[in-house]
């Protein structure tokens, strides 16, 4: 069994170099707390790079989701500078494994939030919400993994597009989209499947952030969680999301190599 450093070690060479490895734990041993260790430690590795955190993502945020994982909890991820793409901008096929593509709220903070708060103290802190994409991407061959390991792999986070900030006071607890792929709509969708309201999963957010000792930060973006399932995603595509009264979000997929 490797070390949690060599863990965070391949998996960061696997996310950076976009190739696949083997899972390190197929016989799910390794607990949530030590996949969440492995995660820090990788990600820490980028931070050393010179990449600057800038946020977090959450997932399962599905209560059906999770019920069918035997979670009691939502799970997350953490972002870095380096994980977002323009609004209408390329993405790099090539440094993705197999990745898919799904629909998001961005929430973007303008103080503080940690521990355990009330849905009306997180939204005080909000200064915007937005339309989002969020690529997902496992590093893992043959798309297999266990829990923890898809912990230990960022909670699949690869990349973010976000579309215009909006005010967020106004409703957004069951706002229509569809995630679109050249035009064609292929999945329909409604911000209340975010545990019924997204700012739950931001109450999560800033308990979870608080409990690894990392609370959430002033100009820091949230990743609300995946609205619909998601898709898969090609070379020569165009992704885009359409989201009542907030806008739309788009990007271009390419293959660089």
């Amino acid at each position: 069994m490797k070390t949690q450093q060599e863990v965070a070690a391949l998996l960061d060479d696997a996310a950076r170099e976009g190739h696949a490895v083997a899972q390190f734990d197929p016989q799910g041993k390794t607990s949530l707390a030590d996949g969440y260790a492995i995660q820090a430690a990788s990600i820490a590795r980028r931070l050393a790079r010179g990449e600057q955190r800038t946020g977090v993502k959450m997932g399962f945020t599905s209560r059906a989701k999770m019920a069918q994982m035997g979670l009691s909890d939502v799970i997350w991820g953490r972002l870095t500078d380096a994980m977002f793409i323009e609004e209408g901008g390329v993405m790099d096929f090539s440094r993705y494994v197999h990745p898919r593509c799904e629909p998001e709220l961005a929430f973007i903070l303008k103080k503080p939030l940690a521990g355990n708060v009330t849905a009306p103290q997180a939204l005080a802190a909000v200064e915007a919400i937005a339309p989002a994409l969020e690529i997902i991407d496992s590093r893992y061959q043959d798309f297999k993994f266990t829990l923890p390991e898809v912990i230990a792999d960022n909670a699949s986070s690869s990349g973010v597009v976000i579309g215009p900030w909006c005010s967020p006071h106004q409703p957004f607890d069951n706002l229509g989209l569809t995630l679109n792929i050249n035009g064609n709509v292929m999945q329909v969708g409604s911000t209340a499947a975010l545990l019924g309201h997204p700012l739950r999963s931001l109450v999560a957010a800033a308990r979870l952030a608080a409990e690894a000792g990392e609370p959430l930060q002033p100009g820091w973006i949230v990743m609300a969680g995946g609205v619909t399932a998601a898709e898969w995603i090609h070379p020569g595509q165009y992704v885009s999301l359409d989201m009542a009264h907030l806008g739309s979000a788009g990007f271009h997929v390419q293959e660089t190599k």
